[in-house]
Order: structure tokens, then sequence, then C-alpha cells
């Protein structure tokens, strides 16, 4: 009977226990599952609400120009230095220094005295062997008469022949030394072998001269002019498709944003430099407004080839990640679209690109805080980020080709 009584007491313990046990449980559950219903409704009111403001412009299609980049050296096609080519005294400088002459000007006058005389002895010997020819002549006349008349030999003949033959090479001799003369005469006039600007002036009148010595003055040539760089190897073959087609278009960029010049190819070298492995290139350019200078540095862009109808957007616009680049655009319900592309070439603030039609809303400013699929409402471009917006889209919405 004891041992009954005291199992009793325990099963009953036992159901208090747990009865006591499974009321907290419940409550405790009721407060997490109202704390992740608030915090779903929560979650849920942000994602489907929310609006992000972005800045857009829309894809152009154009034609772009695939441009090679180098750094190049103005160069002149024609550079010449001038020297005397006799020993003298300079009576006279007929340029100044920075003048700009043509090809046959005088530069410089020496002194001409003893060339002078020269000559006046060269004509006067040959005035003096033309009476000696004429003096055989007429005796090689004589003779043939007296030989008509058997008066002389055959052998006198011959030899008045021979005398008036020697006497002409004598007069032959006479012309080439005046001819000497004059071209000795003629290098105390120094000209201009071709048409350019004056550079320093080493000399004046008064100054003693001779053939080898430093140069009087250097004359280049300023229009047109050229400009040398170098390509890799890689693009050689491309550097000699433009020179096949005419020398295609090479633009000179010049420094502090001033407009850039348009040139032509001119000069593709013979050989690879197999120090650095690049190619020398030479282009030329009219230069009527003295823009490009002769040693003075500048960009060169060379377009190689042009895509015909390209999808170009800013490059502000392109976004790249692990898997590839991508751009936003915005669909007509407003909303943001991830779309995979691939940039065909990029240059300045401009990108040829796949993957988008021309026409499509790109996104520009805003896309770093863009998801797929989230509701953008577009702004005007205004402030730092919307000036950089608005170049960004003046650059896309431009037509020219040139960089």
């Amino acid at each position: 009977m004891k041992r009954l009584l005291m199992g009793s007491l325990v099963v009953v313990g036992a159901i208090v226990f747990a009865t006591g046990c499974s009321k907290p449980q419940g409550a405790d559950a009721d407060v997490a599952g109202a704390g992740a219903r608030a915090s779903g409704a929560a979650s849920g009111g942000s994602s489907g609400g929310s609006t992000i403001s972005v800045t857009t412009v829309r894809a152009q299609k154009r034609d772009v120009d695939v441009m090679l980049e180098a750094t190049g050296t103005v160069t002149a096609l024609n550079s010449v230095d001038i020297r005397p080519q006799v020993s003298s005294v300079i009576t006279r400088v007929n340029i100044r220094e920075g003048q700009f002459v043509k090809a046959g000007d005088a530069l410089f006058t020496l002194d001409a005295r003893n060339d002078e005389v020269n000559l006046a002895k060269a004509q006067a010997q040959l005035a003096k062997d033309r009476a000696a020819l004429a003096d055989a002549q007429r005796q090689h006349a004589r003779n043939r008469d007296l030989l008509a008349q058997n008066f002389i030999s055959q052998g006198a003949v011959d030899t008045s022949q021979t005398q008036v033959e020697s006497q002409e090479a004598v007069v032959t001799a006479d012309r080439a030394a005046i001819d000497a003369a004059k071209v000795g005469l003629g290098y105390n006039r120094i000209t201009a072998p071709a048409a350019g600007r004056a550079g320093a002036i080493n000399v004046f009148a008064g100054t003693t001269v001779q053939p080898g010595a430093n140069s009087l003055v250097t004359i280049t040539q300023l229009d047109p002019i050229a400009v040398s760089f170098s390509l890799p190897q890689r693009n050689l073959n491309d550097a000699l498709q433009t020179m096949r087609a005419g020398g295609g278009k090479v633009f000179a960029l010049l420094p502090e944003g001033r407009n850039a010049l348009t040139g032509k190819l001119q000069f593709v070298d013979n050989a690879v430099d197999a120090n650095s492995g690049t190619v020398k290139v030479k282009a030329e350019f009219d230069n009527k407004t003295e823009a490009l200078w002769p040693g003075a540095f500048v960009t060169i862009r060379l377009a190689v080839r042009t895509l015909k109808d390209a999808t170009v957007v800013p490059q502000a616009s392109v976004i790249q990640g692990p898997r590839g680049s991508i751009v936003y655009t915005v669909d007509a319900q407003n909303k943001a679209v991830a779309r995979p592309i691939d940039v065909v070439y990029a240059s300045g603030l401009d990108a040829a690109i796949t993957g988008v039609q021309p026409g499509e809303k790109v996104v520009v400013d805003g896309r770093q805080n863009l998801r797929a699929g989230v509701s953008v409402a577009e702004r005007a471009a205004s402030g730092p980020g919307g000036a950089r917006g608005a170049a960004v889209v003046a650059s896309a919405s431009s037509a020219a080709t040139a960089p």
C-alpha cells in the first residue's frame, strides 16, 4: 500500500512539471514569430518601395576611328645649314634673323674682287687664243691653195691643219676656264636653296668665313612639317595598310588643350629596331598657322581603321565585374536592367560596345547603387556628378570622328 502511494505521487509530479514547462515555450515562440513578421514586413517594404535617382544618356550609332596613340617629335621636312664654299670676307648680310625667305633669295654677299679679276683674265686669254686660231685658219687656207698649184707638199698642209685643231682646243679650254671663274664668282653670292625660316645668324659684315667652318645660318621649312614617332611591332601591319590606303588620318594633339591638327602618314621605316621592338613612322601636316615647331613634343593618334555604325556609350557607364562588363539600361517601366556587353574599342570618354542597341537609355551617374529590377527616376545633369554626366552626353552625342 505504501509503495502504491509513492508511485502515484511520482506520476502526479511529472504531469505538473510537464504542464508548467510547456506554457513558457509557447509564449517565446509567439514573440519570436511576431518579430520575424515585423522584420519581414520592414524588409519587404524597403525593397519594393525604394527608387534610385540616376542620370542617363542614349546610346549613339556612329562611325568610330580606331586609334593608335604615341608621343611624337616635330621635325622639319627640309632644314639646311648654310656654309660658304670659298674663303672670303662677308661684305653684306641680306636677311634678318627669323625672316622667311624663298628659294633663290640672297642671304650673304662675299668679297668677290679676286674672282672678278680671275674671270677678266680668263676672258682676255680667250680673246688672245681666238686671234691665234683665226691666224692658223688663214694660214691653213693659203696652204691648201698652194697645194692646189703644186707649190707645197701635202705634209705642209697637214701641219697647218694640226695647228688649227690645236688652237681650237686651246680656245675650248679658255671657255672652260671662264666657266670655272664664273662658278667661283657665283660662290660669293650665297642664296637660299629652299624656302623656309632663317634661324640665328652667326656672322656679320666683315667676318672672315671658310668652307667647313660653322654654319652662317640655318634655313628650316615649317610648312608643311613632319612629326616622327614610333609604333610597336604589333602595329606595323596597321601602319602599312594605312600607307597603302593613302595615308589615312593622323591627329597631332597640341599641349594646353589647343586644337588638333590633321595630317597623313608619309613614311614607315624599312626595319624594326631590335632593341626597342618599335618601327619609326613619320606623318606630314599642313602648318600654315605655325602651331607645330621643330623639336616640340606632341601626342599623335593614328586612325588605323574605322568601325562602321558602332554603338557608342560613355565609358563612365561601363561597369567591370568578375564575370565581364555590364551597363545598366532603363526599360519602359523605369526599371534598371543589367546588360552584359563587350567593349570593342574605348578611347577618351567614349566606348564602342556590343550588347546594347542605339537609342537605349544607359545609366551614367547613380549606377553604383543599382540592382537589376530596381525602380529608377531620371534626374537632370547638375552638380559635380551631373556636370561629368553632361560632358559624357556631349561626347557620346558628337558625330565627329576627330579625337
